[in-house]
């Protein structure tokens, strides 16, 4: 076909473009097409240029043909003929394949078919605060519907089907009735014979595997990487693996983690709060004791000499809260709280000395081999007012950046002749 080899030119404008990486299904070809083109639609104030640029590059990486000549020699060879690239569609015709069949004769051609988005599946999945702390994986199984394979969707041996006369191809039929006197009524409703397809498809022709139902299920294991610092109710999404069906853009599976409630530790946000009991001896004269955290190291936790603990008081530990998402090395703070037990009498002989009222040392709770396999920590003094006016001031900061920074999708409206 050609004297030479066509020169290589740049093949990564296309996908660049659609904001896609090379190797892009084509699913992910039309939700990227599909979002970008709605942003750009001259109607709704977009960038001409673009919303052109937009059109020609999914024309070409949605053919097959063109993709593979693309990705070899780049958008030159497409010019010079190579798999008749030479010839772009009118960019609004491209669009109107997305968002409105009419334009095509009312979906009466199965080509120009309007694709529906296929719903998403959203599933939960309970989680320990030990998972969230330190990042997990998880297998879900679960079955769904995917094109049959043998017939790749098309419920025919042949791959060919024929039009349902019943409907005209169409998939819907529109009955009428009189309601009164010179009043007519219209109503559409799918096709019977055809159940909405607008096609049919002979007895003989018929897929032996799917039974021209044209889908077919298979069981699919998903992981699910939970990462460090992940929050209840958060969502991980799987693009495009949800049920799939024939003229149907395949929906995203969507994991919802639901955090479970620990026996011991209660999170807020990044930070770890635990309650601790006190005896009003270790109140008074001092205490220490190890708690095991959730990563399965022992911290040793002391208060300093000739500290006294006041009932309901709040101490803090630096950078052993929760993980930050996405930022691991950095955590929270772990407040202690502490639950000060008073006893219900006291010895009437007060003369004795405080010494017999509050017996025995309570640092000896802990042995010393106990204590060499510890981590020492810091306690902080704090107000816990102003602690928690602080959490709340950088939260409402953070939700005020996420609202500039979000990226609404403008919906866009067909112009009306």
């Amino acid at each position: 076909m050609f004297g030479r080899a066509p020169k290589k030119s740049d093949s990564t404008k296309y996908y660049e473009i659609l904001g896609v990486p090379k190797n892009a299904t084509p699913d992910e070809l039309k939700k990227a097409y599909r979002k970008a083109a709605i942003k750009n639609h001259p109607d709704k104030g977009g960038d001409p240029e673009k919303f052109k640029e937009l059109a020609q590059a999914y024309e070409v990486l949605n053919d097959p043909e063109k993709r593979d000549i693309y990705d070899q020699y780049g958008e030159d060879a497409l010019k010079e003929g190579m798999g008749g690239g030479g010839h772009s569609h009118n960019p609004f015709d491209i669009f109107e394949q997305f968002f409105n069949p009419s334009a095509f004769g009312g979906g009466s051609s199965s080509r120009f078919r309007r694709q529906q988005q296929g719903e998403d599946v959203v599933q939960t999945m309970k989680v320990s605060l030990e998972d969230m702390y330190n990042g997990t994986t998880k297998k879900l199984s679960l079955s769904r519907n995917i094109l049959c394979p043998r017939c790749k969707g098309k419920g025919s041996k042949s791959g060919a089907s024929s039009h349902c006369n019943g409907c005209q191809g169409s998939g819907i039929k529109i009955t009428t009735r009189q309601i009164g006197l010179g009043m007519i009524q219209q109503m559409q409703h799918a096709c019977s014979e055809c159940r909405g397809t607008g096609e049919v498809i002979s007895q003989k022709d018929k897929c032996p595997q799917c039974k021209a139902k044209k889908i077919s299920q298979e069981k699919k294991v998903l992981e699910v990487h939970v990462e460090k610092g992940m929050k209840n109710g958060q969502k991980i999404v799987f693009q495009g693996q949800a049920d799939e069906a024939p003229d149907t853009v395949t929906g995203d599976i969507v994991i919802v983690l639901q955090e479970k409630e620990h026996a011991r530790f209660k999170r807020k946000f990044d930070d770890l709060y635990v309650d601790h009991k006190l005896s009003l001896t270790e109140a008074l004269c001092g205490f220490q004791f190890v708690l095991t955290h959730l990563d399965g190291r022992q911290l040793l936790i002391k208060s300093n000499p000739g500290e006294v603990i006041k009932p309901d008081q709040y101490k803090a530990i630096n950078d052993e809260g929760m993980p930050h998402h996405e930022r691991p090395f950095m955590k929270g703070r772990l407040y202690v709280h502490f639950n000060v037990e008073f006893p219900n009498s006291l010895p009437l002989e007060l003369s004795q000395g405080l010494e017999k009222i509050l017996p025995g040392n309570p640092r000896k709770q802990v042995t010393d081999m106990e204590v060499d396999e510890c981590e020492e920590t810091t306690l902080h003094d704090i107000n816990m007012e102003e602690e928690m006016r602080r959490k709340q001031q950088q939260r409402n900061q953070q939700a005020y950046d996420e609202d500039d920074d979000e990226d609404e999708e403008p919906r866009v409206q067909c112009a009306q002749q």
